[in-house]
């Protein structure tokens, strides 16, 4: 099966209040622009140099959000590529994005829900006091929530992880948080999509379900 035939029957496939961001690291502008054709709206690039050399051929085409871990000295430019920044994880961090920006940024708050000393995201147990210090930020817009979540080989290892991202959501819509608005909670990739759908999620990130395995 083709990446056309198999995007249109994935997203055939997906509840339509979940959307779905396309996992394009590695894939080359055509690949993209036949994803956006078949139905694709919004893309997730992992690195803002290679988003960069991208960007002039797909704006207005579709969405760009970065799904990547951003560092401070790459914001000057990811401001001005990405529509959405869903992996913003630390304070230094969203006060840069509010310094360069010229215009509201809309971000994710990235989540370690896994609590992996390896990885980045924000412990659930921090994530009230970083959403008030940063929703002082004038042009920072959060908008949800974002989490990676640990490599398991068995999918339903998954499952407390994303119930426990679902309750952490919604306890944030609760508070009401000024600036801050849970709209988007993005988690579940192709290995684990389906199990995060089930548990609530209303984004997932996919690429290899999409587009097949990288040619090397």
């Amino acid at each position: 099966m083709n990446s056309p035939l198999r995007i249109k029957e994935i997203c055939g496939n997906i509840p339509p209040n979940v959307q779905i961001l396309a996992a394009t690291k590695s894939r080359s502008v055509d690949e993209i622009k036949q994803a956006v054709n078949s139905g694709i709206k919004i893309i997730g690039e992992n690195y803002v140099q290679e988003a960069k050399s991208k960007y002039s051929q797909l704006k207005g085409k579709c969405e760009i959000h970065l799904i990547g871990h951003l560092q401070t000295n790459k914001v000057k430019d990811a401001v001005e590529i990405f529509d959405m920044i869903q992996t913003v994880d630390s304070v230094k961090l969203a006060k840069e994005i509010n310094k360069r920006t010229k215009k509201v940024m809309h971000i994710l708050v990235e989540i370690n829900i896994g609590r992996e000393k390896n990885k980045s995201g924000i412990f659930p147990e921090d994530i009230f006091d970083f959403l008030r210090e940063i929703s002082q930020l004038e042009k920072i817009k959060v908008n949800g929530l974002m989490t990676m979540g640990p490599d398991f080989s068995n999918k339903e290892n998954y499952r407390p992880l994303f119930k426990e991202m679902k309750t952490i959501f919604e306890s944030v819509k609760k508070q009401k948080i000024p600036n801050v608005s849970m709209e988007i909670l993005s988690m579940g990739m192709s290995d684990s999509y389906d199990v995060a759908i089930e548990e609530g999620t209303n984004m997932v990130r996919l690429g290899i379900v999409l587009f097949g395995e990288k040619k090397i």
